[in-house]
């Protein structure tokens, strides 16, 4: 499992070898909602975002390279150890973190969680990338006061760093498992990834358009 996931990490970090240096790069780091588990290599919504930045390019925004490190299963404590690496080899201008929810599922403490996050935050912003927190949201299996103290971990963290959080990007279906999900009913389908990549382009698309890493805006409470 292991040489699987550092082959996962190698080859997407390799992609930044056919881009110029010059050419700012998204890196995403996340887990399988990010990878595309069980999807075709074109479908997901990372793959989604990397054509619609090229589609883009040379109007409003500049160009955009997007590097996906996402590994399916990933926690909180598995990104935070890998990020050093991939910020010395990328040196992104964004950093999309989409962790945390194989924390909540797992039952893993919050706090740690927490201060996971945290600390990829400080990494991101210490390499000079613009750090973006996603919030994440699990189901009830833990009762309500750990799912409650879960979910309001990931505003909590962008309001004390004072970076843009993007609203949990499968809100908009999640009520609709047999639509939108795959058989799993956890990992959403294909026809799922657009109404993702539009729940997370509100949140990036102003930090495209400076020269330079757009100043963090406080994320919700």
């Amino acid at each position: 499992m292991l040489r699987t996931l550092i082959r996962v990490v190698l080859a997407a970090l390799a992609m930044t070898g056919s881009a110029s240096a010059a050419t700012p790069t998204i890196l995403v780091w996340g887990d399988s909602l990010s990878a595309g588990y069980g999807l075709d290599a074109n479908t997901g919504w990372v793959y989604l975002l990397e054509q619609k930045l090229k589609s883009q390019a040379g109007g409003a925004l500049p160009a955009f390279a997007v590097v996906n490190a996402s590994v399916s299963g990933e926690t909180s404590y598995g990104g935070l150890a890998r990020l050093p690496a991939a910020l010395a080899k990328v040196q992104p201008r964004i950093v999309l973190i989409e962790l945390g929810a194989n924390d909540g599922l797992r039952g893993m403490p919050v706090d740690a969680m927490r201060a996971n996050l945290a600390r990829m935050v400080d990494l991101a912003k210490a390499a000079g990338a613009q750090p973006v927190l996603f919030e994440m949201r699990i189901p009830n299996n833990y009762g309500p006061v750990f799912t409650e103290k879960f979910r309001a971990a990931f505003g909590a963290v962008a309001a004390e760093k004072q970076v843009p959080l993007v609203p949990f990007f499968l809100a908009a279906f999640a009520t609709e498992p047999a639509r939108w999900f795959q058989d799993d009913g956890i990992h959403p389908n294909a026809a799922a990834q657009p109404r993702m990549l539009e729940a997370v382009w509100p949140t990036l698309q102003p930090l495209l358009k400076t020269p330079a890493a757009a100043s963090p805006r406080p994320g919700r409470p």
